[in-house]
């Protein structure tokens, strides 16, 4: 099996915003991004696209044109209470804790780096590995760092030196 894992396009927030399973919308820079992401697939050997259900991944998803499978365990981490809100202001008490062990630490009312990447390890356990399909996997960084620092024998702590840009190509 051949996977092409396809970060979304740049989403339509202001910087310094958390956001994870928001739904959010596209930037007019999508088309030429989605051009770019195009240019480095072999699209003519895809058999099937599975993405995310949130809109920044389901529009991508929607540009190959091929059969897609819109699954909730590619969405990005559940950042629950802190979600639409600017990182410098949330609650110092409730963050720190979270920025000294993102990995372990729930956020309120959402989940750990730890449970996404259950989730995430979950879908990929689930593919047929041994068929010489060729797929594309359409997510968000979260996920895809999840994923990779498990096939990369990577410690889930260290994953975010696994650098991810909007509508990055990453071939497994």
């Amino acid at each position: 099996m051949e996977i092409y894992l396809v970060r979304h396009t740049t989403p339509n927030i202001e910087k310094g915003i958390c956001y994870g399973q928001s739904d959010l919308g596209v930037t007019d820079t999508f088309i030429s991004e989605t051009s770019r992401i195009h240019t480095q697939i072999p699209i003519h050997k895809i058999s099937k696209v599975y993405s995310s259900p949130l809109q920044r991944c389901k529009i991508l998803a929607k540009t190959f044109d091929i059969p897609t499978t819109f699954d909730n365990r590619l969405k990005e981490l559940d950042f629950g209470a802190w979600e639409l809100k600017a990182w410098n202001k949330i609650n110092p008490d409730e963050l720190n804790p979270w920025m000294e062990d993102f990995v372990n630490v729930k956020v309120p009312s959402g989940e750990s780096y730890i449970k996404l990447q259950e989730r995430m390890l979950d879908f990929y356990d689930s593919l047929d590995h041994s068929s010489d399909e060729h797929i594309i996997i359409v997510s968000h960084a979260g996920p895809i760092r999840a994923l990779l620092s498990h096939t990369r024998q990577i410690a889930l702590k260290d994953s975010f030196s696994i650098k991810i840009g909007y509508g990055e190509v990453i071939k497994m």
